[in-house]
């Protein structure tokens, strides 16, 4: 049985995507070693970073 075309295809979501949420901008932020979780208490406005 086949699966009906609303569903879409099985890979849809799979590609890399080129923008980050900000919880993983802040992971990144922190692994260049540009975050501090005691200086930094707003998490708006935050600085490009890049996507790997």
């Amino acid at each position: 049985m086949s699966r009906h075309p609303s569903y879409g295809k099985a890979n849809k979501g799979g590609k890399k995507r080129n923008v980050l949420k900000r919880f993983e901008r802040i992971d990144v932020l922190r692994k260049l070693g540009r975050w501090d979780d005691k200086e930094n208490k707003h998490i708006t406005g935050l600085p490009k970073t890049p996507v790997s």
